[in-house]
């Protein structure tokens, strides 16, 4: 008894750091244990594998344990790397082409297939021509904008700004409207005519998802946000009947995709494996391209698609064996999406995108009619891709990388 009292301090010492450690551990191994996996891929460059079957999740990645993984790194030695770069993508080490040195946002496919995007310094727009130079689109000068919503048409944009303007800009008539400083996140109607967004009053009470002219004008209130924006996302599909969707929770792993239509329409949710939801339409609207992450896949974001043709919402839900985000892919036609992945993720990178800046990425293109997915290249450079645009010609693929903001092209 006199020796615990004479070492009860030393003892208690001894459980405090105990008990550091294993949170420590705990916490390190939630968040930042690296995993490895081994992937099939043929000489091709193709991964041997259509869609896993959601009812039995068959697919052949397989980890060295055998369990089933998924592509953190696709340039395993059983891709095969050629000596030099290639000039056109063919699934290996693929030049990518600087084009210019402006620090580029908000990029974006030009109506002609090319890019145009806002010039963080000097304040312009510019759109690359057919010689690869870049082309003022309007000699008007935009300081400090902060964010770029381009029209389907690409001949006009809303422009916001850090201390809450926003303005509606069309790059032909060279003219201008402002729009309520309450309006946020906006997505133009296929026409390019119509605007949905969301109304953020004062008063939870007066907070709507609504629709309106281009320039503001018509407003009409669609569905009541209270408190709730956070969860909203207006959307107008391109098949125009959905023009937003909200989520709520089912458990910590799932959540429920409600779809909200001008004029109260009655449409199917569907059951999304994940949070973090990002999304992207198909070029016709009838399938939604989405990334979400859950503790299954060690808090990382993982690719799906889904029906949301409004006679089969929520119908051949299938995961597309990528982890990546939505926002990394693009559709090339209705069924062909291009998408840069990550060579290697830590765990928690849905969580926190930041652990993912310094990854690099490879790109891949994804046929949805036959659920094969190909390497397509692995650009010659560490580059983090944080826009990517396809024209439907699919001769170039064009990507923005998020450490320069510098823009590049590789060649298909």
């Amino acid at each position: 008894m006199n020796l615990f009292r004479r070492y009860q301090k030393l003892f208690v010492i001894i459980i405090f750091l105990s008990i550091c450690f294993l949170i420590g551990y705990f916490i390190w191994s939630l968040f930042f244990r690296a995993t490895e996996t081994e992937i099939i891929i043929d000489e091709e460059g193709q991964i041997i594998s259509n869609f896993p079957n959601i009812a039995t999740g068959t697919q052949s990645i397989i980890d060295k344990g055998g369990q089933v993984e998924f592509p953190f790194e696709p340039t395993t030695p059983s891709v095969p790397l050629p000596d030099d770069s290639s000039l056109t993508a063919e699934g290996g080490v693929t030049v990518a082409q600087k084009l210019g040195d402006d620090k580029t946002s908000n990029s974006t496919l030009s109506s002609d297939g090319g890019v145009q995007y806002y010039n963080k310094d000097d304040g312009k727009f510019y759109k690359i021509d057919e010689n690869g130079k870049a082309v003022v689109l309007s000699d008007k000068v935009f300081f400090s904008v902060e964010d770029v919503t381009w029209a389907p048409n690409k001949d006009k944009a809303i422009l916001e700004y850090p201390d809450g303007r926003k303005i509606l800009y069309n790059f032909n008539t060279e003219k201008q409207a402002s729009l309520p400083s309450h309006w946020q996140d906006f997505s133009f109607s296929p026409s390019s005519n119509q605007l949905v967004s969301k109304s953020i009053g004062l008063d939870p009470t007066n907070s709507w998802l609504i629709v309106s002219n281009d320039d503001g004008s018509k407003a009409k209130a669609i569905e009541k946000i209270g408190t709730n924006a956070n969860i909203v996302y207006p959307a107008w599909s391109p098949a125009q009947q959905i023009v937003g969707l909200y989520t709520g929770g089912v458990d910590f792993n799932r959540q429920e995709i409600f779809f909200i239509g001008q004029n109260e329409e009655n449409f199917k949710s569907t059951i999304i494996e994940g949070r973090g939801l990002e999304f992207k339409w198909s070029s016709e609207g009838d399938r939604l391209l989405y990334s979400v992450w859950n503790t299954e896949d060690n808090l990382n974001p993982r690719l799906w698609l889904v029906s949301t043709s409004v006679d089969s919402i929520g119908q051949g839900r299938r995961s597309l064996d990528l982890m990546t985000w939505a926002h990394k892919c693009t559709f090339a036609t209705n069924t062909e999406v291009y998408c840069a992945v990550p060579q290697s993720l830590p765990e928690g990178a849905g969580l926190f995108p930041e652990l993912a800046d310094q990854t690099k990425d490879i790109l891949y293109k994804i046929d949805l009619a036959t659920g094969a997915k190909k390497l397509l290249a692995i650009p010659d450079g560490a580059y983090n891709v944080s826009e990517i645009m396809v024209p439907e010609s699919q001769n170039v693929l064009y990507f923005t990388d998020k450490k320069t903001n510098e823009l590049y092209k590789v060649d298909l």
